[in-house]
């Protein structure tokens, strides 16, 4: 989701957030994983009535801190848009875990299943027990959001949970040590911060579950970690996520809501539109929709309090060196700037800037962007769309802008993408009753609402012999009356 997992420093600005005391470094992460895996052994799950009783203590929490949330973005952002905290990191938070209160019950119950009629009148059934304790990495893009939303979908299912929040959001690891301190009893909730190194050590602990938020290349290591103790991951990576338009949809509504899925936090959003494909014919007026639609929502970029900086230098600097490098083979690189503004590079806001005719082998058209820059890429027939989209990497979102259902389900039959919202950006992940996760290089397994309490929850299959049963019909010592059997069962 991220676009890399860095390391830097950050106890400085750590110390002085309120809350707990930091864990950090190896012992720290040993120290705290150890307390939970006693309190597991000694305790076990979290029973019905704690899970619902803490899920609220967060959700009540969320909403009493919701300006303690902006400040803490703010201040990690150098400047994040007030209104897309409250949207990603509260309201999609409080969304997620009323959902989950709503359902609980009926997911935690046992269900029974069918048996075939040979093993009549035994009966069969499931049952979801937690999984035991999980780790999370959260990534620096939504820190609050990508963060809590696992560790709420593995209270749901019962468990105990350790997170390790990104060193680039140390004031956002400061909520996390109010909710552990605040919230959370220290035996169902841990955190630790720190960069690489305890990032490293994190992954390396024998967790019952490991639930990764970052980019595709540390996700590896992550995996490659885990794997020591055969630990089950969820990874949640990203990709370079396609828009496609077709000739035929009203350029306004396409454009207007590419900008909105583009611009929210600036581009640094997991499923933001990585790049559009357009009809050959129709690219210069979708580049001029783009620039008026742009002007539309955000008039000025430099002070508008709802566009989002760049989250810090380093990634403003990269992004900047993508552009010249698509310069330097030939592109051209159109930068959306009504106001025409001069933009100080110390405060990192970057408009969203259009990259044509752009060569293949260019950074942009490679590497997942995570920011405000989008390329146009052209063709000539939708098959030419779809096989230019399956011949990279499968993303982990797709936009697709078409009325027409027939040429809809061409594309939904014939791309593969982690998720899809058709005639709109980023919706889909707001839907709580859909799975949200990747596939291939953009990530494996999901969460959200059931999906997480599934993710974090061992699904346990159940027999049950009836004190009458035929099973001796087919122990040995076997006879005519098993060969007889087994005719009537195969058949």
């Amino acid at each position: 989701m991220s676009h890399d997992h860095e390391s830097a420093p950050s106890a400085a600005a750590a110390a002085h957030a309120e809350g707990a005391p930091a864990e950090g470094g190896a012992a720290q992460v040993q120290q705290a994983y150890g307390r939970l895996r006693t309190a597991w052994r000694e305790q076990g799950g979290l029973d019905y009535k704690t899970r619902m009783k803490l899920l609220d203590d967060v959700m009540k929490w969320v909403r009493k801190n919701r300006q303690e949330l902006i400040t803490a973005l703010n201040s990690d952002y150098g400047h994040r848009s007030p209104h897309e905290t409250l949207m990603a990191e509260v309201f999609t938070v409080v969304d997620d875990i009323k959902h989950i209160r709503a359902h609980l019950a009926e997911w935690m119950a046992e269900q029974p299943r069918p048996v075939a009629a040979t093993f009549k009148p035994g009966t069969a059934r499931v049952i979801w027990q937690p999984i035991g304790v999980v780790g999370v990495i959260a990534p620096w893009n939504y820190p609050f959001q990508l963060g809590i939303l696992p560790v709420v979908a593995a209270i749901s299912a019962g468990c105990r949970v350790m997170i390790k929040p990104s060193e680039f959001s140390p004031a956002t690891g400061g909520i996390f040590r109010r909710i552990a301190t605040e919230v959370l009893p220290p035996d169902v909730f841990a955190v630790v911060e720190g960069g690489v190194d305890v990032s490293a050590e994190f992954s390396r602990q024998p967790f019952d579950h490991l639930f990764f938020t970052g980019s595709t290349s540390v996700g590896r290591h992550v995996m490659r970690a885990a794997s020591e103790h055969l630990t089950p991951v969820t990874l949640e990576l990203g990709g370079k996520s396609p828009a496609i338009v077709h000739k035929d949809h009203s350029l306004a509504q396409a454009c207007a809501r590419i900008v909105a899925g583009k611009g929210f936090n600036a581009g640094q959003t997991c499923i933001a539109p990585d790049y559009v494909l357009v009809h050959e014919d129709k690219r210069d007026a979708l580049v001029a929709e783009l620039q008026k639609q742009f002007a539309a929502q955000y008039p000025t970029v430099a002070a508008n309090p709802d566009y989002t900086a760049v989250i810090n230098q380093r990634h403003y600097d990269r992004l900047q060196a993508w552009l010249q490098d698509a310069r330097d083979r030939g592109a051209k690189v159109v930068q959306c700037n009504p106001a025409g503004e001069t933009l100080d590079p110390a405060v990192r806001k970057l408009p969203l800037t259009l990259v044509l005719d752009c060569p293949d082998d260019a950074t942009v058209l490679q590497d997942e962007i995570f920011g405000p820059v989008l390329p146009i890429v052209t063709y000539r027939e939708l098959d030419g769309a779809i096989a230019y989209v399956n011949e990279r990497p499968r993303p982990l979102a797709l936009y697709y802008f078409d009325w027409n259902k027939k040429r809809q389900e061409q594309v939904l039959q014939n791309t593969w993408s982690g998720g899809v919202t058709l005639n709109d950006t980023i919706l889909h992940f707001s839907q709580l009753e859909l799975p949200f996760g990747g596939v291939g290089p953009s990530g494996m397994g999901a969460y959200h609402g059931w999906y997480g309490f599934r993710t974090f929850s061992h699904e346990k299959g159940i027999f049950s012999q009836s004190r009458v049963n035929g099973g001796k019909l087919i122990t040995a010592p076997y006879g005519k009356v098993t060969d007889t059997l087994l005719k009537v069962m195969i058949g």
